[in-house]
């Protein structure tokens, strides 16, 4: 039998029920766990052992009384550290925050609270949530468990590592460019980015998210069914919909799926991450898809423009904080953010205007299929210590041209491990699936999980730790 912290959300709910092992045993194993491996990654804050007990304690009680069971009972999750816990300040991954204790739990959290889950830990952050990168001014470096001179990636770092090194099933993380996709894919795991307004969250942001961060498909859709539920906090969310999360079952004959291997701008696509991608684009065909390819239509207008956007508005933040507060930031974000000093109002609209222009490309040239294929990144795993790939604040964005379109165009994505290098790093696949279409894009993860080859074992702590 598997160890308990390598189980599933699934497999913990069923030991549950039938009385093979508790809620407090699990947690017991995934606090020894993250010990052995804590001192290597750095992958949380605010871990609260007592308070993740007492959490277990109540859910066994609920499980041997069968009263008042949540959906997730006893199920070890991690959330985000900028997603609001009650009692917790929110640092956003940065020494430039002023630490105040937050009042209520934010949307997502509620949600995990109230299905019984036990809040395990609030995992890493860079500095606002503006790089993809385990690098931060607030908190140590958090590195990937695969390979720990490399990056996790980011902005939802520490969820990334802790799922592939077991710190439980379900981690909870945000996305506004591809901050639940790219560590999903550096760290080989199921990291999904729902349709904007799916899952409520606060404050929303356009194009901002929450998702799951998983080993599997099936806990991904399994924290869908609570994450999704409502909250009037979000302006910005969808209708609520009861969607058969669970079911994930999906006939690929005739289906028509676009295969975009060329981003349009940014860094080239990486050999052996374009060869993962082609493979399962043939393991889909023969199945039954209709695979075509799709032409590029990301443009440097686009990418230059939202940098610029981004840049505008971290300056004005920026420029709201007490000048010792500021200098405490990345100074790799410092950099960056000037870049946004002294624009004027026109070029601050062209900029802005670039995010509704690359959400008309990205809908229209995904209109002709049922779903698309891509990298989740052009490259594998950089740097632990680099803040993004080309350590350039002038080019900060290159590595996320797969990802950002879709938050721009608010169409549901997921990112799942396609293969490895050489090297035996793990390659992400993009899976995109039309606006709302949230089961379409989890079906066809869980058709891919099906076709792919046997996976490489789980990362193990390193010997001695």
């Amino acid at each position: 039998m598997s160890a308990l912290h390598d189980l599933s959300a699934a497999e913990l709910l069923r030991g549950y029920d039938i009385g093979a092992f508790t809620p407090v045993d699990v947690l017991t194993d995934v606090l020894a766990h993250i010990h052995r491996w804590e001192p290597h990654l750095r992958a949380t804050w605010a871990l609260d052992e007592s308070a993740a007990m007492a959490q277990a304690e109540a859910s066994a009680q609920r499980w041997r009384t069968r009263i008042g069971l949540g959906a997730l009972d006893g199920v070890p999750v991690t959330i985000k550290e900028n997603i609001a816990t009650q009692g917790l300040p929110v640092p956003l991954g940065t020494a430039a925050t002023t630490l105040i204790a937050a009042a209520q739990d934010a949307p997502p959290a509620a949600r995990l609270r109230e299905a019984g889950a036990v809040l395990v830990s609030k995992t890493t952050m860079p500095d606002f949530g503006m790089l993809s990168s385990g690098l931060s001014s607030f908190h140590a470096l958090t590195r990937n468990p695969w390979n720990l001179a490399l990056n996790p990636g980011g902005s939802s770092s520490g969820a990334g590592a802790a799922a592939a090194a077991g710190y439980g099933p379900l981690h909870l993380g945000t996305d506004i460019g591809g901050s639940v996709r790219l560590p999903a894919a550096w760290c080989g795991v199921v990291g999904f980015k729902p349709s904007l307004g799916r899952v409520p969250i606060y404050p929303p942001y356009i194009g901002r998210v929450a998702g799951p961060l998983t080993r599997t498909v099936e806990d991904a859709a399994l924290a869908m069914g609570i994450l999704s539920r409502p909250d009037p906090r979000d302006s910005m969310s969808l209708p609520f919909q009861a969607l058969a999360w669970g079911d994930l079952d999906r006939d690929l004959r005739g289906l028509r799926i676009g295969l975009w291997l060329d981003a349009g701008c940014g860094l080239p696509v990486d050999a052996e991450v374009r060869q993962a991608v082609h493979h399962a684009a043939e393991r889909f065909a023969k199945a039954g898809a209709e695979v075509t390819p799709l032409a590029p239509f990301f443009t440097r207008a686009h990418l230059d423009g939202i940098d610029r956007f981004f840049r505008i508005r971290a300056a004005t933040e920026m420029a709201g904080m007490p000048k010792e507060s500021r200098e405490r930031a990345l100074p790799f974000i410092r950099q960056w953010a000037e870049g946004g000093l002294g624009l004027t109002a026109e070029q601050g609209f062209i900029a802005f205007s670039q995010i509704g222009a690359l959400r008309e490309a990205a809908v229209a040239a995904c209109a002709p299929f049922d779903a698309v294929l891509s990298p989740t990144a052009p490259i594998p795993a950089f740097g632990a210590e680099l803040p993004c790939p080309t350590n350039d604040p002038a080019l900060p964005f290159e590595h996320i041209v797969f990802t950002l379109p879709f938050n721009a165009s608010e169409q549901p994505a997921i990112s799942i491990n396609a293969g490895y290098t050489a090297s035996g790093l793990p390659i992400g696949l993009q899976i995109i699936g039309p606006r709302h279409d949230d089961m379409g894009v989890l079906r066809l993860a869980r058709a891919w999980e099906l076709l792919r080859d046997t996976q490489a074992a789980w990362p193990e702590a390193p010997a001695g730790a």
